[in-house]
């Protein structure tokens, strides 16, 4: 025969010659070159990646006449033994035929003599997993200490099956699957010596057929050059492979986005006639929408191995990132519904027709359309919020309803195809909203005396729940209620409810945050009464002294541990721009070298000028912001326990029913800076 195949007349000769793998032939070249070779070397990889061809090559290295070497000669006597697959030194074993302990045993028996001729007597063991477990164990001693003249290759497909033990007596080196680059790359650089025409979709449908295996293009191209006389043609080459034209599912997009399934349909009746594989279809189809995602996201990543590129960035201008995104999740999950499905055909033809039911409409303003009114979305009916409080509680109810980034706003409408149903423009919701009346709603007239806008059309009127008083029924019932309030209003320090809270509306604070004295207020502890005053937007480098800067720090923002560094710092010296702080050492155990400097960013773009902050520890501070907060605290809760105390009320109602309170109960008020004389909750009492 004197025809030889492409995978077999272009197999490299040197490393030099290798396509791709660069990380596994710099670790043996580097090897060969300061001789730091090791007796076993395990090379791991998918079929076809070059897995026995370095194992060869590296025979090569190691029995080259000219010595161990990076770059065999190729012309010695060794080299042409071992291309020719004739060299006694080189022993090639198929695991897949020689599974058998005894085979293993009597590989082994031979290992102890010398080479009959070359530097190296050199194991080369393929598919190296199909080795049973005894005949793993029986190469065990000798695979991890050989004699000095002896060297194991193994090679596999599938490491996984390999015992730990034997991996971890070798070298291992994993080749990786060949990128569709490298292999279109390559099979010009051959096809060009071979002098057979090939046009560019032809090499690229190969590539991609072959999946990262470089000796199953070179087969590809092979069965294709026989295919088509002597060249390759795309479309010679995608009936060989029996793919789907990538120009007809190109035309299937281009119909998904005009909406039109009609065509979409039409154009799988003709793919149909070809006989394809309908999955493969859709991985054509989610390839491209790939493509399309990368040229509207990314467009310098698009691959330009495609001879449609054009083609592609056509399409993904016309079409929207989240059509593109929503088609190929549609496409790859798919591939599970046309198995399922009745037929193929079938299966993809509603997979293509949910594309289109599904894309999301196109939005108009209703001043395109040509004089139609505005169509409102039908909305969720309304709940109303109802608030808390006296006269507050009569404001415009809010409308609870789930947040929807993508929703249509009301006032447009939604035409996008003919294919899709419409919302007339006469469909519209009437909400009517029963009209509230004084008996159940208290207040409500004076407050829409006071906000007529609370009591428009259409507006939902809140219930004060907490004002709720039961409706007499007879003047008996009106009577005791009368007498119930009466009671109530006789007891010291009562009050009508207040509107709303101040404590019920203020933000929650960290635990453990103590709220201090407002800036503007007297401050019972370290305060300057000639201090100047601090501006409310932004604080000034005059507004810091060391009295002043535990009122300060509560007009400052810092953020994560610096937060707690700074609430610990005790202002020492203020020296326009240079600031010096001092922490304790019970304090600093977050404290490191960075934090100055952050420091000194926070207090720079808040002062608005450049800031030099210096911490330094010492034993023990002073006058810190968290010392502050605690005095004024532990003062607050003074005030708070000697107003309980003086409340002749509660103090009647606790010799009454013989309660006392409850001890650490007490709390102030902290909604302002200082204590407003409420007593305690009735749950603080026992």
């Amino acid at each position: 025969m004197s025809h030889q195949v492409l995978a077999r007349k272009w197999r490299p000769g040197t490393f030099s010659e290798m396509v791709g793998q660069q990380h596994v032939l710099q670790a043996l070249v580097n090897a060969l070159e300061t001789g730091r070779l090791h007796h076993a070397y395990l090379f791991t990889g998918t079929r076809g990646v070059g897995k026995t061809t370095v194992a060869r090559i590296l025979a090569k290295c190691l029995n080259c006449d000219t010595g161990v070497t990076s770059t065999p000669c190729g012309e010695c006597g060794a080299c042409l033994e071992i291309a020719e697959g004739r060299s006694v030194d080189l022993i090639e074993v198929d695991a897949a035929s020689k599974t058998k302990v005894e085979d293993t045993r009597e590989l082994l028996e031979n290992v102890q003599y010398t080479p009959t001729r070359a530097r190296y007597k050199i194991y080369l063991i393929d598919e190296v997993h199909m080795l049973s477990n005894h005949s793993f164990n029986a190469l065990l001693k000798t695979l991890e200490e050989p004699p000095p003249h002896a060297m194991f290759l193994l090679a596999t497909t599938d490491p996984q099956k390999l015992p730990a033990t034997v991996l971890s007596r070798c070298l291992q080196f994993n080749l990786k699957n060949m990128q569709p680059e490298q292999i279109v790359a390559h099979l010009t650089h051959i096809l060009s010596a071979e002098s057979v025409d090939a046009d560019a979709e032809a090499l690229s449908l190969i590539a991609r057929a072959a999946e990262g295996s470089m000796r199953d293009a070179l087969s590809l191209s092979d069965q294709a050059i026989a295919f088509g006389e002597g060249r390759l043609a795309g479309a010679e080459v995608r009936e060989m492979l029996g793919t789907v034209d990538r120009g007809q599912v190109l035309e299937i997009v281009a119909a998904i986005l005009e909406d039109d399934p009609a065509t979409v349909l039409s154009l799988v009746a003709h793919i149909a006639e070809h006989a394809p594989d309908f999955v493969s279809t859709l991985d054509e189809l989610a390839s491209i929408l790939h493509q399309m995602t990368i040229a509207q996201t990314v467009p310098d990543a698009l691959d330009t191995s495609w001879p449609d590129q054009a083609r592609i960035v056509e399409l993904a201008a016309r079409a929207t990132i989240d059509d593109t995104q929503l088609f190929w999740q549609m496409a790859t999950s798919g591939r599970r519904d046309v198995y399922l499905a009745s037929s193929a055909r079938a299966g993809l033809e509603m997979v293509l027709l949910r594309m289109i039911a599904f894309r999301p409409a196109v939005v108009i303003q209703p001043q395109a359309a040509a004089g139609a009114p505005p169509v409102k979305k039908p909305e969720p009916p309304a709940t109303p919020v109802v608030r808390e409080g006296g006269s507050e509680g009569a404001q415009s109810a809010e409308t609870i309803a789930p947040r929807n980034d993508q929703a249509v706003p009301t006032d447009q409408t939604v035409p996008s195809s003919p294919h899709r149903a419409s919302v007339s423009a006469t469909d519209e919701i009437a909400v009517e909203v029963p009209e509230s009346t004084p008996q159940s709603i208290p207040h409500s007239s004076s407050h829409s005396k006071d906000n007529p806008s609370a009591t428009g059309a259409g507006d939902l009127v809140g219930i004060d729940h907490s004002q709720d008083v039961a409706a007499p029924s007879a003047s008996g019932s009106h009577e005791r209620g009368a007498e119930g309030d009466r009671a109530l209003t006789a007891l010291p320090g009562h009050q009508d409810p207040p509107v709303q809270r101040q404590s019920d509306t203020r933000q929650s604070e960290p635990a453990g945050h103590t709220k201090a004295a407002p800036l503007g207020a007297e401050a019972p502890i370290n305060d300057s009464a000639d201090a100047p005053a601090l501006d409310e937007e932004r604080v000034t480098l005059t507004a810091l002294s060391p009295d002043r800067w535990p009122l300060v720090f509560d007009a400052l923002t810092f953020a994560g541990i610096l937060h707690n560094i700074a609430l610990n710092l005790e202002l020492l010296e203020v020296s326009d721009p240079t600031l010096r702080f001092a922490i304790a050492q019970a304090d600093a155990s977050l404290f490191n070298d960075r934090h100055p400097e952050q420091l000194s960013q926070a207090l720079s773009q808040q002062i608005g000028q450049t800031i030099h902050a210096t911490i330094e520890k010492v034993p023990q501070t002073s006058r810190t912001p968290a010392g502050h907060r605690a005095a004024v605290a532990a003062q607050q809760l003074a005030e708070a326990e000697q107003a309980i105390s003086n409340d002749d009320a509660l103090q009647q109602l606790i010799r009454a029913f013989d309660g006392e309170i409850i001890p650490g109960s007490i709390r102030p008020n902290t909604a302002d800076a200082g204590f407003d004389g409420q007593a305690a909750a009735p749950e603080d009492l026992a």
